[in-house]
């Protein structure tokens, strides 16, 4: 760790971030350690899978526009299945954000509450985003469900099944409830409070 990065402090690639939260130690043995090492696993792999996804979305955007204004030939599925891409993508790279307290948070109080005030505080904001997304996951799901039992399909002329999207939405949301509720687990378990 970088010698400077204390309360109110962390370090991102050479860069100290005044009011910066890093990520709860996670503990690397027992339970919770076993979680995060599977949860590290499963990160991994789906960002490497999110990257081609990325990739794979602009590739099909671009051959998109070139078909369209320059060959004159129409298409029906391009739109589409870059946006089911780009869902998956965001969705599941969720819990690695996460992991990596990477979400966009508002930091001004940090600095100047006291060490206990602001562990206090951190400790009910992932409570409070672990309910939320819990709630989502479960609300994600229903809609698989749904559109999958249902056979539901997009309008377009392609019509590709809706129970896609909604899984990757679905297991996205259940990650990211997942890496929540091991980081606030995380905080409860910590000796020190988290800087």
């Amino acid at each position: 760790p970088h010698p400077e990065a204390g309360r109110g402090h962390a370090v991102s690639h050479g860069f100290e971030l005044e009011g910066a939260v890093k990520a709860p130690e996670i503990p690397a043995e027992g339970i919770l350690g076993g979680i995060n090492r599977l949860l590290q696993g499963l990160n991994t792999a789906i960002m490497f899978l999110s990257s081609i996804a990325l990739l794979a979305a602009s590739l099909i955007l671009c051959s998109s526009v070139f078909l369209r204004y320059f060959l004159k030939i129409p298409t029906d599925w391009q739109d589409e299945a870059s946006v089911f891409l780009l869902v998956g993508a965001t969705f599941l790279c969720g819990a690695y954000v996460q992991s990596q307290r990477g979400h966009i948070g508002i930091e001004a109080l940090a600095a100047i509450l006291p060490d206990g005030v602001n562990r206090a505080r951190l400790i009910f904001c992932d409570f409070a985003s672990t309910l939320f997304c819990t709630f989502f996951s479960w609300k994600s799901w229903t809609l698989f469900h749904e559109a999958l039992v249902d056979g539901q399909t997009t309008s377009s002329s392609w019509a590709p099944p809706l129970w896609i999207p909604y899984g990757m939405m679905s297991a996205g949301m259940t990650l990211l409830s997942l890496q929540l509720l091991l980081q606030l687990l995380a905080a409860f378990a910590a000796k020190e409070p988290r800087p």
